[in-house]
């Protein structure tokens, strides 16, 4: 075991630790249950491994699970790339499914606002994946918490937007664990409760896969805005408000989705791997 340096970031209260590589990577994953916990260690909503070199990131959940995206995690890594790196306004950041264009729009003490190509989502059940065929417009989930209509969407990692249920926390806490370990999902799938306010607005809230319930989550955000969009129920242009605040999200005329909004440095640690043990 040994020491290492962590920075704490936040994108609208969905936090993480970033740890630059190279690194003892195995060593930190294993004990990631207790450094992500709230009340027994830093608190996180996971970590996210740096590789300035290959200008990649990685991104582990608390259960140490490996995610193959987040948005908001996305943006950390970009302010982390501007603050600890020095990079420029125009960048990419490489993910398990594709380079990740980057712009910053704005730097301010400790915040950095960038804007981010999330790329093309997918309606094709199987790219989730989910036990259903072809790209279903709904699908009707049975769960012990009761049957809910839901839009399947990838941006490559699986969504299932959830319509026409009450949006509070509470009911999120009663549908999340349900859906995302629901047998549809054999990798199991984000989840977000989703009520369009107008033609610019939509009220989420968002369960994790691997972080539970989450404040914000900037690919929630993007599928989120892809499910309203092809249902015609929002322009291409849309405002996802999440409790720990608001993203913007545009559709590109070759169907990208582009998403904005702000990421800002907490705090620096170093702490002694042993402490975990």
């Amino acid at each position: 075991m040994s020491q290492l340096a962590l920075i704490k970031y936040q994108a609208l209260g969905n936090d993480y630790l970033v740890l630059d590589l190279p690194a003892p990577l195995a060593e930190v994953i294993e004990l990631l249950p207790r450094i992500c916990d709230r009340n027994f260690g830093l608190g996180s909503d996971g970590l996210l491994a740096f590789d300035r070199h290959a200008m990649s990131v990685r991104i582990f959940n608390p259960d140490r699970s490996e995610a193959q995206k987040s948005g908001n995690g996305l943006r950390i890594t970009a302010a982390h790339a501007v603050f600890e790196h020095r990079l420029g306004d125009r960048f990419e950041l490489r993910t398990a499914d594709r380079a990740n264009a980057v712009r910053v729009l704005s730097q301010h003490g400790a915040e950095v606002v960038t804007e981010l190509d999330i790329g093309r989502p997918s309606f094709r059940a199987a790219d989730l994946p989910a036990t259903f065929d072809g790209e279903p417009e709904a699908v009707t989930l049975e769960t012990p918490a009761g049957t809910v209509e839901a839009v399947l969407v990838s941006v490559g990692n699986p969504h299932c937007v959830v319509f026409g249920q009450e949006v509070t926390k509470g009911r999120c806490l009663e549908l999340g664990p349900h859906l995302e370990n629901h047998p549809a999902f054999p990798e199991r799938t984000n989840v977000q409760l989703c009520e369009v306010i107008d033609r610019a607005r939509a009220r989420v809230e968002i369960w994790e896969r691997g972080a539970g319930y989450t404040l914000a989550s900037g690919t929630s955000a993007s599928a989120v805005a892809a499910a309203c969009m092809r249902r015609g129920l929002v322009d291409a242009d849309v405002t996802v408000i999440m409790p720990g605040g608001n993203l913007a999200v545009r559709r590109e005329a070759k169907g990208n989705l582009v998403q904005s909004g702000p990421a800002r440095r907490v705090y620096r640690a170093t702490v002694d791997l042993a402490d975990f043990a």
